[in-house]
């Protein structure tokens, strides 16, 4: 498969009115610590609105409220596939993809025959403490050349200026967070970031 080479994610739905109109084509709803009920407006709020712009949602852990919804797509971390029903998610015919952060955890993901592979941390992140030291953009290239087909997600302190030799190095995909949520105008950032997919995808 194809992914888009910008992949933001979002801790809110609120952020989607705001992004999508400027022509966001891939996005992750990562939400922790919200009751279910919350959760599950969210999700639907984010799949309504991101059929509505033709982009594609992904969401983070809850593959059961994903599945309930009429999802197509999840992401799960090495934490997550511990209890996650992945025949259960395949069966229903969602896409896949999963973080990795070192050998031993790229041979399970690679196991479940995922849809994508990310790595991370590339450079130092502040999204959440992190027990891996950052992987560099060696170690992109290195497993790009593993995965092969299989898109690699890179992400980890990503930014607008760092994204280009990054993919130089491999990656199908730049994932950001904070460089646009945390920016002092996020919508400008994120335009920033659009453009150089435009570039990407041009070739």
């Amino acid at each position: 498969m194809m992914l888009d080479p910008f992949y933001l994610i979002v801790d809110d739905a609120i952020w989607l009115p705001r992004f999508l109109p400027l022509g966001l084509k891939l996005v992750q709803l990562r939400i922790k610590d919200r009751p279910e009920a919350e959760l599950r407006a969210q999700i639907a709020e984010a799949r309504a609105a991101c059929a509505e712009y033709g982009c594609q949602l992904v969401i983070n852990d809850h593959w059961r409220l994903a599945l309930d919804l009429g999802c197509d797509f999840v992401h799960l971390g090495q934490e997550d596939l511990d209890d996650a029903d992945v025949a259960a998610i395949r069966r229903a015919g969602v896409r896949l993809g999963v973080s990795t952060h070192d050998e031993r955890e790229l041979t399970r993901a690679l196991a479940l025959t995922p849809d994508y592979i990310a790595l991370g941390p590339v450079y130092p992140t502040i999204l959440k403490a992190m027990k891996w030291a950052p992987q560099g953009v060696e170690k992109v290239t290195g497993w790009k050349a593993k995965l092969g087909k299989v898109p690699l997600v890179a992400i980890g302190g990503l930014s607008v200026e760092r994204a280009p030799a990054v993919y130089d190095a491999g990656a199908d995909s730049i994932c950001a967070v904070t460089d646009v949520l945390l920016a002092e105008n996020p919508e400008a950032r994120l335009t920033q970031w659009l453009g150089l997919a435009e570039m990407r995808r041009a070739g």
